[in-house]
């Protein structure tokens, strides 16, 4: 049996620019996807924090450094500059592979840089003792 699990987050990235009129995806700074692991062309799901839209896209490589996280297509109509976003991609895995899986979180600043690194693992915690 596989098991949904989240793979990697960007918590809380900044919205730089909504592009109506190019081909669709998430355009986000290859220092943001080097730190989670993501990839460009991996399929992501979007929570908005600002207005509770969600939305699932694929990743375009941004400009190193540059803080980008755009939003482009159709889903530019579902968010707005300066908005906050959560950026979450999921994978499929066995039971042993979820026994060995952290999932790799960045806490963005207000410019899209690494605020914060975190992982969660994917086993429960050892009760503690009454």
């Amino acid at each position: 049996m596989l098991r949904k699990a989240l793979l990697a987050k960007i918590h809380r990235a900044t919205v730089t620019h909504c592009d109506l009129d190019y081909v669709g995806s998430i355009t986000i700074d290859a220092d943001l996807l080097r730190a989670t692991g993501l990839r460009p062309n991996e399929a992501v799901l979007i929570a908005d924090c600002d207005n509770g839209n969600r939305f699932e896209t694929y990743i375009f490589e941004g400009e190193v450094g540059s803080g980008v996280v755009g939003i482009n297509g159709a889903a530019a109509h579902l968010t707005a500059v300066g908005h906050k976003i959560i950026i979450m991609a999921f994978a499929q895995m066995t039971e042993q592979e979820l026994d060995q899986h952290e999932t790799k979180v960045v806490v963005a600043d207000e410019n899209n840089r690494i605020a914060q690194r975190l992982t969660y693992p994917s086993t429960l915690a050892e009760p503690q003792p009454a």
